[in-house]
């Protein structure tokens, strides 16, 4: 049995606006967080079991670091993203006055990419390329 720790030369990363309540905190990284299992599917380890043998779903094979940033580096970060092809989803904060999967969809479709109001940001590539996206952000505390 190989006991080597795993290393990886991705990330996935969150950026989170400071202004958020806790609450919206965690909703935004859930939201965030849950697309990139279904587009890119390296980043889904194997499913876990315990000693009993019952089964859980696979979670990430790797951890997320979660950030926070002004409204201002978020919207740097977004510019930085897109302009490395990175994969990625967004939060506007339109999507705290719908209700479902929907209307989620069309209040970001209504609205161009200059004038998105970001909430967060999800990323994953190569590590160095998601440092840069992240650069200005701190972790979140």
């Amino acid at each position: 049995m190989n006991t080597e720790p795993i290393r990886f030369d991705t990330k996935i990363a969150v950026l989170l606006r400071v202004d958020l309540e806790p609450w919206q905190r965690l909703n935004v990284t859930s939201f965030l967080v849950s697309g990139l299992g279904t587009q890119i599917p390296e980043v889904i380890g194997e499913p876990y079991e315990d000693a009993d043998g019952v089964p859980y779903l696979p979670m990430f094979r790797q951890p997320v670091l979660v950030f926070e940033a002004t409204k201002e580096t978020l919207t740097t970060a977004h510019t930085r993203a897109l302009s490395r092809s990175l994969p990625r989803s967004v939060f506007t904060s339109d999507l705290f006055a719908t209700g479902n999967d929907r209307d989620n969809r069309a209040a970001v479709r209504a609205v161009s990419t200059a004038e998105l109001d970001l909430v967060g940001l999800a990323v994953y590539g190569p590590k160095n390329a998601v440092d840069k996206v992240v650069k200005g952000a701190r972790m979140h505390p």
